[in-house]
Protein backbone atom coordinates (compact mmCIF):
# COMPACT_ATOMS: atom_id res chain seq x y z
CA UNK A 1 0.00 0.00 0.00
CA UNK A 2 1.32 3.44 -0.92
CA UNK A 3 1.01 6.52 1.28
CA UNK A 4 -2.48 8.06 1.32
CA UNK A 5 -2.49 11.87 1.55
CA UNK A 6 -5.56 13.84 2.75
CA UNK A 7 -6.32 17.20 4.31
CA UNK A 8 -8.55 18.21 7.21
CA UNK A 9 -9.62 21.69 8.24
CA UNK A 10 -11.39 23.22 11.24
CA UNK A 11 -11.62 26.94 12.06
CA UNK A 12 -8.17 28.21 11.04
CA UNK A 13 -6.35 24.89 11.61
CA UNK A 14 -5.10 22.89 8.61
CA UNK A 15 -3.90 19.29 8.99
CA UNK A 16 -2.12 17.39 6.23
CA UNK A 17 -2.42 13.65 6.90
CA UNK A 18 -0.14 10.91 5.56
CA UNK A 19 -1.33 7.35 6.25
CA UNK A 20 0.64 4.16 5.54
CA UNK A 21 0.55 0.61 6.86
CA UNK A 22 2.27 0.15 10.19
CA UNK A 23 1.80 -0.46 13.90
CA UNK A 24 -0.47 2.45 14.90
CA UNK A 25 2.08 5.20 15.54
CA UNK A 26 0.78 8.79 15.27
CA UNK A 27 3.33 11.61 14.82
CA UNK A 28 2.23 15.27 14.79
CA UNK A 29 4.80 17.88 13.73
CA UNK A 30 7.63 15.44 14.61
CA UNK A 31 6.17 14.81 18.10
CA UNK A 32 4.23 11.84 19.47
CA UNK A 33 0.46 12.18 19.92
CA UNK A 34 0.76 12.05 23.72
CA UNK A 35 3.36 14.85 23.72
CA UNK A 36 1.52 17.12 21.28
CA UNK A 37 -1.91 16.67 22.90
CA UNK A 38 -1.36 16.05 26.64
CA UNK A 39 -5.12 16.23 27.33
CA UNK A 40 -6.86 12.85 27.12
CA UNK A 41 -9.98 14.45 25.58
CA UNK A 42 -7.99 15.76 22.60
CA UNK A 43 -6.26 12.40 22.14
CA UNK A 44 -9.71 10.79 22.13
CA UNK A 45 -10.91 13.20 19.40
CA UNK A 46 -7.89 12.34 17.23
CA UNK A 47 -8.35 8.59 17.74
CA UNK A 48 -12.14 8.53 17.13
CA UNK A 49 -12.09 7.49 13.43
CA UNK A 50 -9.56 4.74 14.16
CA UNK A 51 -11.51 3.32 17.11
CA UNK A 52 -14.84 3.42 15.25
CA UNK A 53 -13.40 1.51 12.28
CA UNK A 54 -11.23 -0.70 14.58
CA UNK A 55 -8.01 0.13 12.69
CA UNK A 56 -6.04 1.78 15.52
CA UNK A 57 -3.05 -0.61 15.22
CA UNK A 58 -2.99 -1.04 11.42
CA UNK A 59 -1.73 2.32 10.15
CA UNK A 60 1.09 4.74 10.90
CA UNK A 61 -0.05 8.36 10.63
CA UNK A 62 2.11 11.43 10.09
CA UNK A 63 0.50 14.85 10.48
CA UNK A 64 1.67 18.34 9.49
CA UNK A 65 -0.37 20.90 11.44
CA UNK A 66 -0.63 24.66 10.96
CA UNK A 67 -2.73 27.35 12.61
CA UNK A 68 -5.64 27.30 15.02
CA UNK A 69 -5.89 26.33 18.64
CA UNK A 70 -5.53 22.88 20.16
CA UNK A 71 -9.23 21.94 19.91
CA UNK A 72 -9.48 23.07 16.27
CA UNK A 73 -6.27 21.22 15.46
CA UNK A 74 -7.54 17.99 17.02
CA UNK A 75 -10.80 18.18 15.06
CA UNK A 76 -8.92 18.97 11.83
CA UNK A 77 -6.82 15.83 12.36
CA UNK A 78 -9.99 13.79 13.00
CA UNK A 79 -11.50 14.93 9.68
CA UNK A 80 -8.27 14.21 7.79
CA UNK A 81 -7.89 10.73 9.27
CA UNK A 82 -11.54 9.91 8.50
CA UNK A 83 -11.06 11.00 4.87
CA UNK A 84 -7.89 8.90 4.62
CA UNK A 85 -9.67 5.81 5.98
CA UNK A 86 -12.42 6.26 3.36
CA UNK A 87 -9.75 6.53 0.64
CA UNK A 88 -8.15 3.29 1.88
CA UNK A 89 -11.38 1.35 2.58
CA UNK A 90 -14.47 2.85 0.85
CA UNK A 91 -16.81 0.47 2.74
CA UNK A 92 -16.03 2.32 6.00
CA UNK A 93 -17.66 5.51 4.66
CA UNK A 94 -21.14 4.68 6.00
CA UNK A 95 -19.84 4.01 9.50
CA UNK A 96 -17.80 7.24 9.62
CA UNK A 97 -20.60 9.29 8.10
CA UNK A 98 -23.16 8.01 10.62
CA UNK A 99 -20.79 9.15 13.40
CA UNK A 100 -20.50 12.61 11.74
CA UNK A 101 -16.76 12.43 11.15
CA UNK A 102 -16.79 13.22 7.41
CA UNK A 103 -18.55 16.59 7.69
CA UNK A 104 -16.38 19.69 7.71
CA UNK A 105 -17.62 22.07 10.41
CA UNK A 106 -18.09 25.38 8.49
CA UNK A 107 -18.20 27.68 11.52
CA UNK A 108 -15.53 30.38 11.45
CA UNK A 109 -14.81 33.42 13.62
CA UNK A 110 -16.85 36.44 12.51
CA UNK A 111 -14.72 39.44 11.64
CA UNK A 112 -14.55 42.56 13.79
CA UNK A 113 -16.40 45.51 12.29
CA UNK A 114 -14.94 49.05 12.25
CA UNK A 115 -16.16 51.53 14.85
CA UNK A 116 -17.15 48.91 17.42
CA UNK A 117 -15.24 46.77 19.95
CA UNK A 118 -16.01 43.31 18.53
CA UNK A 119 -17.89 41.41 15.86
CA UNK A 120 -21.35 41.92 17.40
CA UNK A 121 -20.63 44.04 20.47
CA UNK A 122 -21.44 47.76 20.32
CA UNK A 123 -20.22 50.58 22.51
CA UNK A 124 -22.59 51.45 25.34
CA UNK A 125 -25.38 53.80 24.26
CA UNK A 126 -25.54 57.11 26.10
CA UNK A 127 -28.75 59.07 25.77
CA UNK A 128 -27.32 62.24 27.40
Amino acid sequence: MEVVNTIGRRKSAVARIYVKEGKGKIVINDRALENYFPLVQLQYIVMQPLTVTETADKYDITVNLQGGGIKGQAEAIRLGIARALVAIKPESKGLLKSNKMLTRDPREVERKKPGQPGARRRFQFSKR
